[in-house]
């Protein structure tokens, strides 16, 4: 029987589909019919979460007071383990008990604040390209979007003074996100400066998404938002367990910065989950505190993984600048060719999975985005199978 009476909410039909959920469709169908998918689409860690990450989940299962609800707010424990860990790197102090907050992931999050400060016509400024849920999240809300099209040559950042002053004037929140799904650009202090500055002289609430804080090369240090003075005023920040400590899965994020900011989201949550479950949080709060000799290790592996693709990308015509950091690199189309169709191209002649660049807006168009979530031997093996399959970067095309 079909349900021809009902029809989504118009906030679900003005979405375009999700990419990522046609990248798996497709996936399935090449599995079928038996080719061996080398995926580098999606920044899913390979491998499992630390042991002792593991071993804390285990122990914290084996307590029946962690079984029934969590509290709202997230645990105390884990709450301050949050803020230990931003005074440790960041040497930024936070009140646990009211400028940090555990979500179920960090894109809920993200989404969930949408829907905590936006009303239906508000405007948001989100660069493109962006982690779709920067711009997903505000269209879900009703938002009016104001794509900031950043451009290769400003190596992906943020042009301030390209933003409309009439937009800057009406807009109620920026998303922002460096180093940056999925360009892999970085940015300096000075620029986390100035947007603070752009900021409140505009009276903007500032997101930003330090999601891939850890995952820096070559003593590249990442800047957090809450280090610049005057940005806890205006701002918050987001944080996942899932890519440094391969707890993709487990679904454990936090948000921290304005206290008021964040009594709004926890407000909305309250109405909307019971939070994360318990053992969970016990869990991330052990990787919280794992020693720096681990988060190396994770730095080692991604950065030979980078140095090893890049490398052999150059062979077949890609000259990609050594990035500073994340789990990614961002690569421009054969010219004549959209991003998807590059990306199905290379799916179907290689069962090589990249992403195309227009699943983060439209200034990701040209591009797609391979993630280094394999081992060199499978990354060794996609270069021979691009090889076999004469699939270059040349001006005329594929």
């Amino acid at each position: 029987m079909t349900l021809d009476w009902i029809s989504p909410a118009q906030r679900l039909q003005k979405l375009p589909p999700y990419v990522f959920a046609r990248l798996d469709e497709l996936k399935a169908r090449a599995r079928e019919q038996g080719l061996d998918l080398i995926d580098l689409g999606m920044g899913n860690p390979d491998g499992p979460a630390p042991q002792p990450v593991i071993d804390a989940a285990i122990a914290a299962l084996q307590n029946p007071n962690n079984h029934g609800y969590p509290p709202f707010e997230g645990t105390a424990s884990f709450r301050r383990a949050i803020t230990n860990w931003y005074q440790r790197c960041y040497d930024v102090a936070l009140n646990p008990d009211s400028e940090a907050l555990p979500l179920l992931g960090s894109k809920e999050g993200l989404a969930h604040l949408a829907l905590t400060y936006l009303n239906p016509g508000d405007i948001v400024i989100v660069p493109s390209p962006a982690y779709p849920v920067h711009f997903r999240g505000p269209a879900i809300a009703g938002a009016q979007v104001h794509s900031l099209i950043l451009k290769p040559e400003n190596d992906w950042l943020i042009d301030l003074a390209a933003i409309p002053d009439e937009i800057a004037q009406a807009a109620k929140i920026l998303y922002f996100n460096y180093p940056s799904n999925p360009t892999a650009a970085t940015a300096p202090r000075e620029f986390f400066e100035e947007i603070v500055a752009f900021a409140r002289k505009y009276e903007i609430l500032l997101v930003h998404d330090l999601c891939y804080a850890e995952l820096a090369f070559d003593g590249y240090q990442p800047t957090s938002l809450l280090e610049i003075p005057g940005a806890k005023d205006i701002g918050v920040e987001f944080h996942t367990m899932s890519k440094t400590y391969n707890m993709a899965g487990w679904r454990v994020g936090f948000v921290v910065g304005n206290q008021h900011i964040i009594q709004g989201l926890r407000t909305l949550k309250t109405n909307l989950d019971y939070g994360i479950f318990s053992v969970l949080q016990a869990a991330a709060e052990t990787a919280l505190q794992l020693p720096d000799t681990y988060i190396h290790q994770v730095q080692k592996r991604y950065q030979s993984r980078r140095d090893f693709l890049i490398e052999g990308l150059a062979q077949l015509g890609w000259d990609i600048p050594k990035t500073k950091a994340t789990m990614y690199l961002w690569l421009p189309c054969p010219t004549g060719l959209s991003s998807t169709d590059f990306a199905l191209s290379v799916l179907q002649e290689t069962g090589v999975v990249l992403t195309p660049g227009n699943a983060f807006g439209p200034g990701g168009e040209g591009y797609v985005r391979i993630s280094l979530i394999a081992e060199c031997d499978r990354l060794a093996e996609a270069l021979k199978r691009l090889q076999k399959a004469n699939i270059r970067y040349e001006k005329k095309g594929v």
